[in-house]
C-alpha cells in the first residue's frame, strides 16, 4: 500500500516546492532577475530530492506514463492554489474546463487500454 500512497504524497510536497521555485519570485519583481533564478535553483533542489524518491517508489507499482499522468494532475492542483492563495490570481470557467479536460486525459491513462 505505501508504494502506492507514497508517490502521491512525494509528488504533491515536490510540486509545492517547484511551483515556489518556478512563480514565486513572482510575488516580488523588485529582485533582480539574477538573483530570483539561484533562489529557484536552491528551491528546486529540494523539488527533485521528493520527486526522485517518488518516481522510484512509484515506478514498482505505476507504469512511467501513470507516472508521468499523477505529476501533471498534481501539478495543476498545486497551482491553482498557488495562483489563487500566493500570487491573488482568480481562476475562471476557463481554467476549470481545462484543468476537466486534463483529468479527462488522465482518467484514460489510468483506465488502460481499450478493447478494439
Amino acid at each position: 500500500m505505501t508504494a502506492y500512497l507514497l508517490p502521491i504524497g512525494l509528488l504533491f510536497a515536490s510540486n509545492i516546492f517547484m511551483t515556489f521555485a518556478w512563480y514565486g519570485h513572482l510575488g516580488d519583481l523588485s529582485r533582480p532577475v539574477w538573483l530570483a533564478v539561484l533562489l529557484a535553483w536552491g528551491i528546486a533542489f529540494f523539488e527533485y530530492c521528493l520527486a526522485v524518491p517518488a518516481n522510484r517508489i512509484g515506478h514498482s507499482v505505476y507504469s512511467t506514463a501513470e507516472l508521468k499522468t499523477m505529476q501533471e494532475v498534481i501539478t495543476l492542483i498545486v497551482f491553482a492554489g498557488f495562483a489563487t492563495f500566493w500570487l491573488g490570481e482568480k481562476l475562471s470557467y476557463n481554467h476549470l474546463v481545462g484543468f476537466a479536460l486534463i483529468a479527462a486525459g488522465a482518467f484514460f491513462i489510468f483506465r488502460g487500454p481499450i478493447a478494439a
